[in-house]
């Protein structure tokens, strides 16, 4: 499968990403001779009358445009994308577009790499619906409503999970039963693998080596948060498991939990199964500490005494020293931490705390590289230090056109690793 070639001869070069939510839409639209934005959006709420979509042209001096009003269903809502997109040269028939690239949040053990879209491929995502059930049908909806739009058009899905595949076995795998483990899949499988593949390499690159000479710790700190032990360019652990609930303490959810809770709230509390769910999943996490997962106003509530807060960072903050030490272990020899996403990016106070306390193992932040603000890439640990300390912010649309593009490119896009 190819793209179309544009009227002047040249290969198309544009790529569209979609991020499809349960009820939002979020997009992109990348050039790649030079990775460089053309337009990005996001349609929210879809299903509701209150549906609104939010669309930003980058280039020739747009400007940012809004509308409400009801948007029924995804088909509509990408519809309304390539209305927007049209309005600024930008539509989805142009021939520049060599393929639309799809976020899909989990890909088992069968998609190790960026993956050309076809019947086989949609029935193996629909078969990892009950590993994946709040992600897998909304990507499998944007996919579906995509390829109808454009069904000439290369669709290629990039998968959080597939950086992950190179964990060996002793890290996949939970000390269960193997034969239930097996028939069930249940295994660690990570999450966030576009961003922990896009920052350990940009760390790399930041050092100014190579991703394979480099092992890099990359701490994903959004209000979903995980962490990566990456050797030499490959994930060798990952904090997310089975499900993105397990590991570090995140906004709502709880994170690394002894399983035996669970069973005491079915047994002492009369919770349903759904109802612990949504406990972890939604209620938990800075939420559940102290009522708020906005580290910003987490930080405010501290200031002002308040102690609810105070425990709520402590927490959080220990939790992630935890990870940082035990990935430090299995590394052996670690090159660089680097911190990334909303909170990585912008919180001083938690890379500053985070790091505290571990000058044994080579590891410092310069308070005033720290404070410092900026969308670079940049060293945050002074000269003496032994491991390099980084703010390197994340870029996962980019990620997904970049693996898309490559992939079309290819003479042979199959993509995928049975």
């Amino acid at each position: 499968m190819t793209a179309r070639t544009p009227a002047s001869g040249a290969a198309p070069t544009r790529v569209l990403v979609l991020n499809s939510g349960s009820s939002s839409v979020k997009y992109q639209l990348l050039d790649m001779k030079d990775g460089g934005r053309l337009a990005l959006g996001l349609v929210e709420r879809i299903g509701e009358e209150t549906s609104r979509l939010v669309h930003t042209p980058l280039q020739g001096g747009g400007h940012k445009r809004e509308k409400t009003g009801p948007i029924a269903d995804h088909a509509a809502a990408l519809k309304a994308v390539a209305e927007e997109l049209a309005a600024d040269g930008l539509g989805l028939d142009s021939p520049e577009l060599a393929a639309i690239g799809h976020r899909v949040v989990h890909g088992g053990l069968r998609f190790t790499a960026p993956t050309v879209i076809d019947d086989e491929v949609l029935a193996e995502i629909e078969r990892l619906v009950p590993v994946a059930p709040l992600h897998n049908p909304a990507n499998l909806t944007g996919i579906r409503t995509a390829m109808a739009l454009r069904p000439d058009l290369p669709q290629v899905a990039v998968f959080d999970t597939a950086f992950h595949t190179t964990m060996p076995e002793a890290a996949a795998r939970y000390a269960i039963d193997v034969e239930t483990a097996d028939a069930h899949r249940i295994r660690r499988y990570g999450f966030h693998g576009t961003s922990h593949a896009y920052v350990s390499r940009e760390t790399a690159r930041l050092l100014g080596k190579a991703p394979e000479e480099v092992n890099v710790i990359v701490l994903h700190l959004g209000n979903g948060a995980s962490a990566s032990a990456v050797a030499g360019g490959r994930c060798v652990d990952t904090s997310m498991g089975l499900t993105p609930l397990e590991g570090l303490v995140m906004g709502t959810r709880s994170g690394d939990l002894d399983p035996a809770v669970i069973f005491h709230l079915m047994r002492n509390a009369d919770m349903s199964a759904d109802e612990i769910d949504a406990l972890l999943n939604k209620r938990s996490g800075l939420v559940g500490l102290c009522g708020d997962n906005d580290m910003r106003e987490i930080r405010r509530r501290i200031d002002e005494g308040d102690p609810r807060a105070a425990l709520a960072f402590d927490l959080y903050v220990h939790r992630l020293k935890k990870y940082i030490g035990a990935y430090y272990a299995v590394l052996g020899r670690v090159d660089a931490v680097a911190f990334t996403a909303g909170v990585g990016e912008n919180a001083a106070p938690v890379r500053e705390a985070a790091i505290a306390g571990l000058e044994e193992l080579g590891l410092a932040v310069d308070a005033d590289l720290n404070a410092v603000r900026s969308d670079e890439a940049r060293v945050i640990s002074p000269d003496y230090a032994r491991v390099t300390v980084a703010v390197v912010p994340t870029d996962e649309e980019l990620e997904i056109a970049r693996q898309s593009y490559a992939l079309v490119s290819e003479s042979t896009p199959e993509g995928v690793n049975a």
